[in-house]
């Protein structure tokens, strides 16, 4: 057998498809295998695989064993003079299996390849060729000299920017998600280092492959899609955290001890700025409308209190404007966060909902307190339309040029181009526009002249490039059923994307259209970033709730003495809720509720007690809470488990 194509797979089955679809079509004239590894995943991706790609051979992992592990064990049943390491978020080519085992024929110094690589939007990936991370070149790197100086043979040796993307050279370091071995190569310095859960271990073999003989070459005669970073985060601080561990591991490992005091140095510097970097980032991403709004309502509305003392003629005490008018603008700004429209999506109801509330927050504490310190029924009125229209105009700018958390929110109105065939741009009709409502126009495509006269096409694909430009085409939609992978990777590459253009496949018989940021199918709109239980409008609400909840409960406690069976339960658990250390509701306990996204150890269970010793009903509906949490649900459970149960 020539080649063994392996694949770990943890939850990303919409990917997994599209590439099974495109290394199947690779393969076809090629002596070969394809070994699934599935990481314990709960989205379906072994159905998937039994049902329609029964010929993989599938090993069903009941636990998350980490990238390394879960290739091991692919590698030692491996039957190909070659073995591929492959991603589940990529697309190969149709020649790609072809041009790279005759390159590594051709080479007999040849240990392992690897490829251009492009994301999901069509821009190159650095990471498709790498130098060895040194003291040097990791100081480089960590400290954003790479980038300032990428094409530097000194300060850009991490990605080799100073190599053309465009010729084959030979490199250090290959990246895992495509990596290419000669299985002699394995066989003589061994398999990946276990030691490594998730990052590093690419690095690790590829430089052992160096020490044990072999080279490792780039080779740019073909190209790949790879949605780089559809499960990681990488401006999150657990992954500051994960990638430098493994740096030290790898450290550890191959530097002298002179070196790894260097490189432990240089990397624990390296973990507390980049974390530190990425703190302030979250903050400023998540707080910076919120702080605007802030210092917007106090300066607008002291000067609203300016023009009213002088059109009305009468004198506010210095001393309670400085105090009151902050007060009335903190308001205006928690009621913006309670009720979301901090964050996607740009909502014009939501907006009015947070300023009625203000508004009627504000007039009750004006009709409660002293007359001694009641300020001005008009100022709070005018600051009510001042608030309305700076948030209105504050979330429309944020919006408009994709600021902070409204950078990846997708346009309300998309302009769409369809580059397929009649009966596959039909299909796409059933799968996404039918159940999207925010289309402002779709033109269709003609994929190749043999079917230019099949019907009427606003355009054919060699000019894509104008097209989009010319009619502001926000997404493009390829059939991989009428072009080919290379055509779409080439498309994709060169068209012009400083609009940055989304781009979108469907594969051939598949039910999702799959994209960098979203997938389309014909039962939902999913998209990558889910908005599950742990996404930060859910979280937000999700605390909301328990906060509320908490507060209505203390207040009406000797109602549930006399009512409630649970109530010693209740006031040991309520002030933990209040002051957010847990939840009310929360998952059933079982081998794969550690799966799913993490929230705080809750009080109730959303399982009924008869259902509790179920796990398969356990289960689902632990996923179905993960996915489609929602407030009214949790307030159901709630007052069920408070009174029913």
């Amino acid at each position: 057998m020539n080649l063994s194509v392996i694949i770990v797979n943890y939850n990303v089955k919409h990917f997994l498809e599209q590439c099974l679809i495109s290394v199947e079509k690779a393969l076809e004239k090629i002596d070969s295998e394809i070994i699934v590894v599935d990481n314990n995943s709960v989205d379906g991706s072994i159905n998937l695989i039994k049902d329609k790609f029964s010929h993989v051979n599938l090993i069903a992992n009941e636990k998350n064993t980490g990238f390394a592990v879960a290739n091991n064990q692919a590698i030692k049943i491996a039957k190909g003079k070659y073995v591929l390491l492959l991603n589940p978020d990529t697309i190969v080519q149709e020649d790609t299996f072809n041009k790279c085992l005759n390159f590594m024929e051709n080479k007999a110094d040849a240990g392992a390849l690897g490829v251009k690589m492009f994301d999901g939007n069509g821009k190159f990936l650095p990471e498709s060729k790498r130098g060895l991370p040194t003291p040097g070149v990791a100081f480089c790197k960590i400290f954003g000299l790479s980038t300032l100086f990428p094409k530097s043979k000194y300060f850009g040796k991490y990605h080799l920017g100073f190599l053309s993307k465009n010729k084959t050279h030979q490199v250090d370091i290959l990246s895992g998600a495509f990596m290419l071995i000669r299985k002699k190569a394995i066989d003589k310095v061994g398999l990946l280092d276990e030691a490594f859960f998730m990052y590093g271990e690419d690095i690790d073999l590829s430089y052992r492959i160096i020490k044990g003989g072999y080279k490792n070459y780039y080779f740019s005669e073909t190209n790949i899609i790879h949605y780089k970073g559809e499960s990681t985060k990488k401006s999150s601080i657990n992954y500051v955290f994960v990638f430098y561990k493994a740096m030290i591991i790898f450290a550890e490992k191959h530097f002298t001890k002179k070196n790894i005091k260097t490189f432990s140095f240089l990397i624990n510097i390296a973990i507390y700025f980049r974390a530190s970097i990425a703190v302030l980032q979250r903050i400023i991403k998540r707080w910076s409308l919120s702080i605007l709004d802030f210092l917007l309502f106090t300066g607008l509305i002291y000067g609203f209190s300016i023009f009213y003392q002088d059109f009305s003629e009468v004198i506010f005490p210095f001393e309670k404007v400085k105090i009151i008018i902050p007060i009335y603008a903190l308001i205006w700004t928690l009621s913006n966060r309670t009720f979301g429209i901090h964050q996607p999506p740009f909502k014009i109801v939501n907006i009015l909902k947070s300023n009625a509330a203000g508004l009627i927050f504000l007039l009750a504490c004006y009709a409660l307190i002293p007359k001694s310190i009641q300020f001005s029924r008009a100022v709070i009125l005018g600051s009510s339309l001042i608030t309305l229209f700076v948030s209105y105009l504050t979330r429309y700018s944020f919006h408009i040029f994709k600021i902070g958390l409204f950078e990846n929110q997708l346009n309300k109105n998309k302009t769409i181009a369809i580059v397929g065939s009649h009966e596959e741009f039909n299909r796409i009709q059933n799968l996404m526009i039918s159940n999207h409502n925010n289309i402002k126009k779709v033109y269709r495509i003609c994929p190749n002249k043999a079917l230019i006269s099949e019907m009427k096409f606003d355009g054919n694909i060699d000019q894509l490039n104008e097209f989009i430009s010319i009619n502001k085409v926000d997404e493009v939609i390829f059939c991989a059923k009428d072009i080919s992978a290379q055509n779409i990777i080439y498309s994709m590459a060169y068209v012009n994307t400083k609009k940055n253009i989304n781009f979108k496949i469907l594969p051939e018989k598949s039910q999702f259209i799959i994209g960098s940021k979203s997938i389309y199918s014909s039962e939902n709109y999913y998209t990558t970033e889910l908005k599950s239980i742990n996404s930060p409008e859910n979280i937000r609400k999700k605390r909301s709730f328990d906060f509320y909840s908490s507060l209505i409960l203390i207040m009406i406690l000797p109602i549930l003495i006399i009512f409630s069976k649970k109530y010693p339960l209740i006031l040991k658990e309520l002030w933990n809720v209040f002051y957010g250390n847990k939840t009310w509701i929360g998952y059933q306990n079982t081998s794969q509720s550690k799966n799913l996204p993490e929230i705080k150890s809750s009080v109730f269970s959303l399982v009924n007690k008869s259902d509790k010793n179920k796990p398969e009903i356990s289960n689902k509906l632990n996923i179905i809470y993960a996915k489609d949490y929602s407030l009214i649900l949790d307030l159901n459970l709630l007052l069920h488990r408070i009174f029913k149960s």
